[in-house]
């Protein structure tokens, strides 16, 4: 039987008792929300914190949803099952529901959380390229204040954010505006899994044109954004061969590698299949189909 190596336990009651133990703990401490991609890894030694500071207490000030100044606030302690049975994202920002519905099995659904997913920052993590595709940004407080961080400076590589040892993600900011529609289309080998390859879009229309594009892909080099078949839409009328040159483009940007879940090329055809299917599904929603 594995188990994790010897640790030492504290609980958080604040925000700012929180960046104090981390401040006083040093480098080897480990904030625990959810616990659903922390305690695997120390589990099978993969990571062996010296401290694990428990922040769940803070969830009555970090757990939330709502509308504020043009934007989708999201507290970084909020529940997947939350954000899942949100009325607010499931008008607006529809992205998020598609990929939490596929995200995991109810159990993990009900602990773990949208911010624990974004610093796990695991290559196959699904809300990493959801957040991409929306162009959210990443409130980052620490002891000198708070700083607003965008998904392309968040992520480092693979299990690297920008969130200092002693910083902590408190919330993330997702812009607001009409005629936006967003997607996610994800394929895994079982309910609930890993994605093989997956893709987030969001699409925002100005009258009968594309005004604005996020495409971002996860499972192929994570996550991977595409400046280039983002702009292949600005400006363009919706239709299907341009959402299929977009697509192309995007799956030429990724980087997957052969695996148990399917060969690199199998991969990047699947990457530029699932991105044309949502760029197809955004774009209805942002004409207001629902579907």
């Amino acid at each position: 039987m594995q188990v994790p190596a010897p640790f030492e336990y504290e609980r958080a009651t604040s925000v700012d008792h929180a960046l104090d133990l981390l401040q006083r703990l040093g480098p080897e401490a480990r904030l625990l929300a959810g616990g659903h991609s922390l305690l695997p890894m120390m589990k099978l030694r993969l990571d062996a914190p010296a401290y694990l500071i428990d922040i769940n207490e803070l969830a009555s000030q970090l757990s939330y949803v709502r509308e504020q100044d043009g934007e989708v606030r999201i507290g970084a302690l909020t529940r997947h099952r939350e954000v899942l049975a949100s009325p607010l994202l499931a008008e607006r920002l529809t992205v998020f529901a598609d990929a939490e519905r596929v995200i995991a099995d109810p159990v993990v659904r009900n602990r773990g959380t949208i911010g624990g997913a974004l610093c796990q920052a695991d290559p196959a993590e699904d809300l990493s390229a959801v957040c991409a595709a929306v162009q959210a940004r990443l409130v980052v407080q620490g002891p000198g204040g708070e700083r607003i961080v965008d998904m392309p400076g968040f992520h480092r590589g693979a299990y690297r954010t920008a969130v200092g040892a002693d910083e902590m993600l408190t919330e993330i900011r997702v812009p607001l505006s009409p005629a936006l529609g967003s997607a996610y289309e994800k394929v895994g080998r079982r309910v609930g899994d890993w994605a093989i390859a997956a893709s987030a879009v969001s699409i925002r229309l100005r009258g009968a044109t594309v005004d604005r594009a996020g495409i971002a892909l996860t499972a192929v080099g994570a996550p991977v954004t595409s400046a280039e078949a983002e702009a292949t839409l600005a400006g363009q009328a919706p239709s299907d061969e341009l959402f299929a040159e977009a697509a192309r483009i995007a799956a030429a940007h990724t980087r997957p590698v052969s695996d148990q879940r399917g060969s690199a090329e199998y991969k990047q055809h699947l990457a530029g299949e699932l991105t044309h299917r949502a760029l197809r599904r955004a774009t209805a929603r942002a004409l207001g189909d629902p579907a």
